[in-house]
């Protein structure tokens, strides 16, 4: 597998006992997966999507981070979801959406 150009990161609130918890859970980030998959694959982006423990950001959740870049967004939704993939597609953050 050749290494992908972006590396995105969901906060699905999972705890070292395996159980998922808090925010970015309760506010259904394991749900915005396959949204993502799905418009990563359509777009053509070439990403790896991972989900992950608690990224300490709760307040804000669902988080997701986007590397090599370092871009964190909060509060995300579908709708919000799609507008961070319309920029990311010109390899640029949404800046009014990003976490400060």
């Amino acid at each position: 597998m050749q290494k992908p150009k972006y590396h995105i990161l969901v906060c699905c609130s999972f705890r070292a006992s395996g159980a998922p918890q808090g925010v970015c859970h309760k506010k259904g980030a394991v749900g915005l997966l396959p949204f993502l998959e799905n418009e990563l694959a359509d777009r053509g982006i070439d990403a790896l999507v991972s989900s992950t423990g608690c990224l300490k950001v709760c307040e804000k959740g669902p988080i997701m981070v986007i590397y090599p870049a370092g871009w964190w967004y909060g509060q995300l939704d579908e709708t919000r979801l799609a507008a961070v993939l319309d920029v990311l597609e010109k390899n640029e953050p949404a800046t009014s959406l990003l976490i400060e």
